[in-house]
């Protein structure tokens, strides 16, 4: 059944593919045929197309690929002609559906493969997001691209991409003014204070049972309240922004460690008390390890949570560089592929230190049940 369905979803690819070599690209346009090298591309992912339809198994994911690749540079030659690029017509957007219909074959078939041994399940599990994410900035390209949409409502993934790179320099300043100074330094606090608290509440009982409803209540506080505030105490330097990231990763960290702390079982506490051991070696050998998996997810929360109130502070006030100063700015002036242009670079940067704590949780709970296979 299933074969049969991916079967039929590339052969209706290379019918998207044929109605193009019959449909204009753009009303004012020379048809397909006349363009020989978008034509020549669109051949090959229709026989791509026939092949993959053919197989019908995982050996189609290779030729559904390619012919989606063979597709998609078809749409992207078509859109450097000035009469396609604003005023798509039926030809075109043939093409992108057979490009976004076998790019998703391929993604599923993908996914549906189990029982890869070691790298091979890695390279998969790599390609499956990131043919994902190429799918859908390539749908946001030829869009923006095809419909005609004005860069100051959205501008296209490659003038976003052409801006980030014009501008490393004005983005490497945004870094460490938001990121080096403010998040770092506040996370750091944020989080180790956190944590020192969560000892000591469990530790003390009354501390731990009057710290939770407050972790509560100040979850509960709006951003934007807190950081207007911030700025007023601390300054429109990195100062403040590092105070609202302290403010904001202090209780889910502190809340996490008490529950982590707490996790340890009562046949393990026996045992620490059968040995006679102090509460500094119980809390090292027992305690500690066992809160370690609530630890990390405080860390990951966190990672986020700390790039966002920077963010969002620098909008109330901050020197002439940051990721949220510049955005506010570009804003208005209605730049917006410099706007965008500091999201990816936050995204980047939040997608890194998120995925640098994974690895360090990988590297410190690798006896955690969850990562046993």
């Amino acid at each position: 059944m299933y074969q049969r369905k991916l079967s039929l979803g590339f052969v209706l690819a290379t019918c998207a593919i044929a109605l193009a070599f019959f449909l204009s690209p753009a009303p004012q346009s020379s048809p397909l045929l006349a363009r020989p090298l978008a034509a020549g591309f669109c051949a090959g992912a229709a026989l791509l197309f026939l092949l993959a339809a053919w197989l019908a198994d995982a050996r189609s994911i290779l030729p559904g690929l390619l012919g989606a690749f063979a597709s998609g540079t078809a749409s992207l030659l078509l859109l450097h002609d000035p009469a396609v690029a604003g005023a798509a017509s039926g030809g075109f957007w043939a093409i992108v559906i057979a490009c976004w219909l076998s790019g998703a074959l391929g993604v599923i078939n993908l996914a549906n493969i189990r029982r890869l041994r070691g790298e091979r399940q890695r390279v998969v599990n790599i390609a499956i997001p990131l043919l994902f994410g190429a799918t859908v900035f390539y749908l946001w390209e030829v869009g923006v691209r095809g419909f005609g949409v004005s860069p100051v409502l959205l501008p296209s993934p490659s003038a976003a991409a052409a801006r980030f790179a014009a501008s490393l320099p004005i983005l490497a300043g945004d870094f460490v003014q938001t990121f080096i100074r403010g998040v770092l330094i506040g996370y750091v606090i944020g989080c180790g204070s956190g944590l020192l608290v969560a000892i000591l509440a469990q530790r003390f009982d009354f501390l731990g049972r009057g710290l939770l409803p407050l972790g509560n209540f100040f979850s509960a506080l709006p951003l934007v309240g807190i950081a207007p505030i911030m700025v007023m105490w601390f300054g429109f330097d990195w100062p403040s922004k590092a105070a609202v990231v302290v403010l904001i990763t202090f209780f889910p960290m502190s809340v996490n460690a008490i529950a982590g702390l707490a996790a340890a079982g009562h046949i393990e506490r026996d045992l620490m008390r059968s040995y006679a051991a102090s509460h500094s070696q119980s809390l090292t050998k027992l305690y500690l390890p066992a809160a370690l998996p609530f630890i990390f997810n405080a860390l990951k929360i966190n990672a986020t949570l700390a790039l966002i109130g920077a963010i969002v502070a620098e909008f109330f006030g901050t020197p002439t560089q940051g990721i949220g100063f510049r955005i506010s700015t570009e804003a208005g002036r209605m730049a917006l592929d410099m706007v965008w242009a500091e999201i990816a670079l936050a995204a980047l940067a939040g997608m890194a230190f998120y995925g640098f704590v994974t690895l360090a949780e990988r590297a410190t709970t690798f006896w955690h049940p969850s990562y046993r296979t």
